[in-house]
């Protein structure tokens, strides 16, 4: 089975810490141009800082924090 891209991840975090009240986008702490980036080039990946950044800012789990980061090194 394939594994999901980082774009396809980042959504699925994001998605539901922004529903459940989690986060706010300016919590997330990437820039909005590359936000827009994530949203409409399908393999675009922030630099890895970046996406540290956001994984604290998520709270995401150890698990979600390591699919995160290997999604983003492919």
């Amino acid at each position: 089975m394939e594994k999901p891209s980082f774009r396809v991840l980042f959504f699925r975090y994001y998605d539901r810490k922004i529903a459940d009240g989690t986060i706010t986008f300016s919590q997330i702490g990437i820039s909005k141009s590359d936000f827009t980036r994530l949203c409409t080039e399908a393999d675009f990946v922030p630099d890895m800082e970046s996406v540290e950044r956001a994984c604290k800012a998520m709270k995401l789990t150890e698990e979600e924090t390591a699919a995160m980061l290997e999604a983003a090194a492919l």
